[in-house]
């Protein structure tokens, strides 16, 4: 790839339908201005009404004539996933990019979806791993297959698949159960390749990772609810983001990278190339071995099939 890839070497994306999620602010809202400024018809997905018209009048004023709408999607919730798409299958045969961004991070205290997952698993894997099971027969009807990119995060370094606690009922760390999610979402990027090749769907699985980037979703557990040590500890947190990390913008490169890129390869993974992978160019990103254990992929697949009542196999 090049050395500084920029949204400028990415291909023409004209006449071509992209779907991101958690589209609203932050990483999403700077990966669908990148597909929308590359001519694609770019769909922003969110829960809140109020904050998709916002995101849509920016992103037309960014990006004047773009092709956008707004689509309300929670993907904290399975009956929204699956009205959700079978509303898009009535409006299109064909999806050329999935971009699975959505997520929360570390909330302080155990909190469940509607359907009773923990909110952290519920919302960041099992609501992605549903919809994409979902979407794929548009996803593999484009000519040139279409594109899931899902987004992962350096925290899957140190992620571990607690699978006789996967919803954290015994056992609650926010960041545990963050990390969980992140490796989580890199299994099922790498497990869906390996499930495309084997069953012949014409579709494309790659990862991405922002690196330590300035959002919304990494700076909002700053907040006057917590006692003073957790907060000075955040505050020096947020810091070492602005000091050593980049911005939203800058952490969306890999993950436009993944969804445009002709040199992005099936079952890759991207993220920043400098040091530790927290900023820089677009550049291979390091898979921990827990990502690569063929026999954690396949039971997190079977859990997450029968989780959420879904099927990609």
């Amino acid at each position: 790839m090049s050395r500084h890839w920029t949204i400028k070497q990415a291909p023409r994306m004209d006449g071509r339908l992209a779907l991101v999620t958690g589209a609203t602010g932050g990483l999403g809202y700077q990966t669908a201005l990148g597909l929308a400024r590359r001519g694609a018809r770019v769909m922003l997905a969110g829960r809140n009404p109020d904050k998709g018209l916002a995101a849509l009048t920016r992103l037309q004023h960014d990006a004047p004539g773009a092709d956008a709408s707004f689509r309300l999607l929670d993907v904290a919730s399975l009956d929204s996933i699956a009205t959700f798409a079978r509303n898009l299958a009535q409006e299109t045969d064909t999806l050329d990019v999935l971009v699975n961004n959505a997520g929360v991070m570390g909330t302080p205290h155990r909190l469940e979806t509607r359907d009773g997952f923990e909110l952290q698993f519920g919302t960041n894997f099992l609501g992605p791993f549903a919809l994409t099971a979902r979407l794929r027969p548009l996803l593999c009807a484009p000519r040139h297959g279409g594109r899931v990119v899902t987004v992962a995060s350096l925290a899957a370094l140190t992620g571990q698949i607690v699978f006789d606690d996967l919803q954290a009922r015994r056992r609650y760390a926010p960041f545990r159960a963050y990390r969980q999610s992140k490796l989580a979402d890199l299994i099922l990027a790498l497990e869906l390749d390996r499930q495309a090749r084997t069953h012949g769907w014409n579709l494309h699985s790659i990862a991405a990772h922002p690196g330590w980037s300035m959002t919304d979703i990494a700076t909002s557990r700053l907040n006057t609810e917590q006692g003073l040590h957790e907060r000075l500890t955040r505050f020096g947190a947020v810091w070492a983001f602005r000091l050593m990390g980049q911005s939203a913008a800058e952490g969306a490169l890999p993950i436009e990278f993944a969804a445009m890129a002709p040199e992005a390869r099936d079952g890759g993974y991207y993220g920043p190339g400098g040091w530790g992978e927290r900023r820089g160019p677009v550049t291979e990103a390091f898979v921990p071995p827990a990502a690569r254990d063929l026999t954690i992929a396949r039971r997190l697949w079977q859990a997450a099939q029968r989780l959420t009542g879904t099927s990609l196999s």
